[in-house]
């Protein structure tokens, strides 16, 4: 059948399973626009190229398929390049499209006209420009297979304007799934060896593709096996957080003891995941540890450190392969007190507490509640509502199922402390450190899984970078929650001011308006809370409401966490 280029784009789209393209409209790819008319794949129209790129991102890492953006030209191709370098620091399959210039305007300086190769070839798997119409359907299927193959990550195709036209005879191709290597026998046991003859193990899970729920099956190996499973940086989905095996995360706002329990570890085995940076404290922990990396990337990309055994394996076909080993013949001689001391020193670190008894009873070091910085010392003084308190009522109420969707900075440091993920597949944030994404995400997560609760947690300068996809949501059907704590300031940037410069705060404060006026201004429901006593109440009203709910949770400026808490 004849087909134009940018039909047969979205028929190839289909062969897939795509089920919603994340797009903000240009010129430039209208022909690929007019295939989806007629398609049965969602165009969820978004206000800006960020928020679409991070929509895509969202649904990359909950569901495992690559997620898909489309964006025009130049300026668009601007936006959404903050998606692309998140996608490929957090190893996250993505596909952006990303309409060109016609062919023969090309290197004239034409309106709107970069070089895609040049903007994204450093921060890609793969930039590829379909300039040959019978092969669209080919270099969409290409793409695809890349984004989701070996470490994950974002391929870019580039759409010129007039190549989207041509007609083909050339037809859908056949869908090729990515691999999913498997580990040799030989390597699982010779791994089990090794967790025979360590001491003190340890398990650290990371990066995507947990989304079966393989977590739990590894969670119980290591159970059986004697051995605590630390989760990376916003990584901590993975394995459930009722497993007795579950040891808290490491990075940023982790517990000292979690820490300590890693680097008094013998023998670390890394699933999914690398001794990178935030997670090793700055390249200053357990880098001459005896190391065990299972990745389905063979150049073990991020890593530093030592490497004394590498397994080819995705998350699922290492835990099943490690299933099937003798679970009694990895725990050796060990006793349960190494596991158990670590996950008993995670559940006393994420119960559930007020900021002034987290201050009062584990140390300053120690904590992630705020600290009020008054003149270098702390304070637990009334400075608005609490969050401590506020956070261990959202875990309550959301019972550890919701999918929560993080923006970057101190403010979400409490939700990761005593928010419990139970099920895989329920945490989206940005690894890299991207502003932006918690509200685009919790977005996406609503549209994907419409039966399940999206929250977002994000502070006030992160919210207002898209918080403008709160229409989005209201266009299409998305009802998520966005706790908004606002404390007027950049608040991770002061608290690296406040230890560099001292009183001398410089760029760093904000004006705000009223968020919850402005979610009613959508149609949604609002609430503004500034006293403590009040936040469950509110909660409660969010969560009853019929569509997109925010609630706007004031703090003082001084409320953050502690500096070795910092994010």
């Amino acid at each position: 059948m004849s087909q134009s280029a940018g039909h047969l784009i979205v028929r190839t789209l289909e062969a897939h399973g795509v089920r919603r393209v994340y797009a903000v409209p240009g010129e430039s790819y209208l022909d690929v626009l007019d295939g989806l008319h007629d398609s049965g794949i969602e165009t969820v129209v978004c206000r800006h190229e960020g928020g679409a790129g991070f929509m895509a991102l969202a649904e990359g890492r909950l569901t495992g398929q690559p997620g898909i953006a489309m964006v025009t030209r130049g300026p668009g191709a601007a936006n959404a390049m903050i998606a692309v370098h998140t996608a490929w620091q957090d190893a996250t399959s993505l596909v952006l499209f990303v309409g060109l210039v016609p062919v023969a305007d090309r290197e004239r300086d034409a309106f709107q006209e970069f070089s895609l190769t040049g903007w994204f070839g450093s921060t890609a798997k793969r930039v590829m420009t379909i300039d040959d119409a019978s092969r669209a359907g080919e270099l969409v299927n290409e793409a695809l297979r890349i984004a989701a193959s070996g470490r994950p990550g974002p391929v870019v195709v580039g759409l010129p304007e007039d190549v989207l036209t041509h007609v083909t005879d050339a037809s859908v191709p056949t869908p090729v799934a990515a691999a999913r290597p498997v580990p040799a026998e030989s390597d699982v046991s010779s791994l089990v060896d090794r967790l025979t003859r360590a001491q003190r193990p340890a398990l650290v899970v990371g990066g995507d593709g947990w989304q079966s729920g393989c977590g739990r099956d590894l969670a119980s190996f290591a159970a059986a096996a004697g051995i605590p499973v630390f989760a990376d940086w916003r990584a901590y989905d993975a394995v459930p957080h009722d497993a007795a095996s579950w040891a808290g995360w490491l990075g940023y706002g982790r517990a000292d003891a979690v820490a300590a329990g890693y680097a008094e570890a013998d023998l670390l085995v890394f699933v999914g995941c690398t001794r990178s940076d935030v997670l090793s404290d700055g390249y200053t922990r357990g880098l001459d540890t005896e190391t065990v990396l299972v990745l389905a990337d063979p150049n073990a990309a991020t890593h530093a450190g030592r490497i004394d055994q590498q397994l080819l394996a995705t998350p699922e076909t290492f835990a099943r392969a490690l299933g099937e080993t003798d679970h009694a013949a990895a725990r050796g001689a060990r006793s349960d007190d190494w596991m158990a001391g670590r996950h008993d020193a995670q559940l006393r670190f994420a119960q559930h507490r007020s900021d002034a008894s987290v201050n009062a009873g584990v140390g300053i070091a120690e904590a992630s509640g705020p600290a009020a910085v008054v003149a270098g010392t702390t304070s637990t003084v009334d400075l608005g509502v609490d969050l401590g308190t506020a956070f261990g009522i959202l875990d309550d109420r959301l019972g550890g199922e919701a999918i929560l969707t993080f923006g970057a900075g101190n403010a979400t440091i409490w939700a990761h402390r005593f928010v419990r993920h139970l099920t895989p597949a329920s945490l989206v944030g940005a690894r890299n450190g991207a502003m932006g994404l918690a509200v685009p995400a919790a977005v996406a997560a609503s549209l994907a899984f419409p039966e399940r609760r999206a929250v977002a947690v994000c502070g006030d300068g992160d919210f207002l970078m898209n918080g403008q996809e709160l229409a989005t949501a209201f266009a299409h059907g998305g009802a998520p929650l966005v706790i908004v704590v606002d404390n007027g300031i950049y608040g991770t940037i002061v608290q690296h001011q406040e230890r560099e410069y001292p009183g001398r705060p410089s760029g760093t404060r904000m004006a705000n308006p009223n968020f919850a006026d402005w979610m009613r201004s959508f149609g949604g429901h609002g609430e503004h809370v500034e006293r403590t006593e009040d936040f469950a109440a509110a909660l409660d009203r969010a969560l009853a409401a019929d569509g997109p709910a925010l609630i706007h949770v004031v703090i003082d400026s001084s409320v953050m966490p502690p500096a070795s808490s910092e994010v």
